[in-house]
């Protein structure tokens, strides 16, 4: 009898806490995109337009630090460049580098067009800026579901997955920045109600997918699904993350439910808030570094161990850093700007 024993090197992660704050922010853009494009539409003192302020804010914040997390996770300028002078198009990230550029431009032309109180202009450029946001959700969501190595990624359920915790954060964000407006800007309880109610078709979307991938994988056609059982199964660490997840996730659709009478209340939408945004991003957390945990080939499960300097916990600090920076400043400008140029309704100039 020949005994045949297979050693597997470990391997440094290549995606680090960067590529978390990255598509997390990505995420955001994105939603905020699309709401700013469909509250652009609405009549002059709608919901949707009282909660146009607050979109706008998530949207020009994220946009911006979106792009500043990929940049610091290439780490060098010349890697950058180089999906310039040498395009693949064959490669999502190649590909990324001329959407990206494209939906930040349009991002904050949308956010200009606000601040001038150029509803036309909104309009006008509404549909582009949804295709652009479109276009982002697929390359990031493409750019994880390529790698066959990897069977906990390379399924349609991971872009799918990224777009709606993406989005269902941008509802928590918009939560915590409507605090952060002007007292004139600030939507009210009716307005933000409609902020809840689109959270909570987020949260049914995605617990229908969690729904269609286990039955997917029960019928054997998504391997992805026999992976995520195989590895609850034998490593207790992801045993305890996954019943975390779902315990945090039905907690997060009990507050939703909840808000229909605490949405009154600062202190629970702000709680709410940061309840849909860390749940979206501990998915990204757990998406990224966890399942790179996992070796490609052989057995076995590497614990990742999160280094304290600028690859790890002090980028991660920088990113929120640059993030608050940010609101401070937007918020700022808002104060400072008359009311009468972000076409508000005159009853709430």
């Amino acid at each position: 009898m020949q005994i045949i024993e297979l050693l597997t090197p470990h391997y440094e992660a290549a995606w680090l806490p960067w590529a978390v704050q990255y598509f997390f922010l990505a995420g955001v853009a994105t939603g905020a995109a699309l709401l700013v494009s469909a509250f652009s539409f609405g009549a002059e003192a709608s919901r949707m337009r009282r909660l146009l302020p607050a979109a706008v804010l998530t949207l020009a914040v994220s946009s911006i630090a979106a792009p500043v997390s990929l940049l610091a996770d290439l780490h060098q300028p010349a890697r950058f460049w180089h999906f310039y002078a040498h395009f693949t198009p064959w490669s999502w990230m190649s590909l990324g580098a001329l959407l990206l550029p494209a939906f930040v431009a349009l991002a904050l032309a949308m956010c200009a067009a606000w601040w001038l109180g150029r509803i036309g202009w909104m309009r006008l450029l509404a549909p582009v800026l949804v295709l652009s946001a479109l276009s982002i959700t697929l390359y990031t969501g493409a750019e994880i579901m390529v790698v066959r190595a990897r069977p906990l990624w390379n399924t349609i359920w991971v872009p799918v997955n990224l777009a709606l915790s993406g989005w269902l954060a941008t509802v928590g964000v918009a939560f915590i920045l409507e605090r952060f407006l002007p007292a004139h800007q600030r939507p009210d309880a009716a307005a933000l109600q409609l902020l809840r109610s689109i959270g909570l078709l987020l949260a049914a979307a995605m617990v229908l997918v969690a729904l269609v991938w286990a039955a997917a994988g029960m019928a054997g056609i998504n391997p992805s699904f026999d992976a995520a059982l195989r590895l609850a199964e034998l490593f207790p660490v992801w045993r305890a993350g996954m019943l975390a997840s779902a315990l945090f996730g039905v907690a997060v659709v009990a507050a939703l439910v909840r808000g229909k009478w605490r949405l009154d209340r600062r202190g629970y939408t702000l709680v709410l808030g940061l309840g849909l945004s860390a749940s979206a991003w501990a998915f990204r957390w757990a998406l990224f570094m966890s399942v790179q945990g996992v070796p490609k080939y052989g057995s076995g499960l590497y614990l990742y161990h999160m280094p304290l300097g600028s690859d790890g916990l002090m980028g991660m600090l920088g990113v929120l850093g640059l993030f608050i920076a940010l609101v401070a400043a937007a918020s700022w400008a808002l104060e400072a700007w008359p009311a009468r140029r972000q076409g508000l309704p005159a009853a709430m100039a």
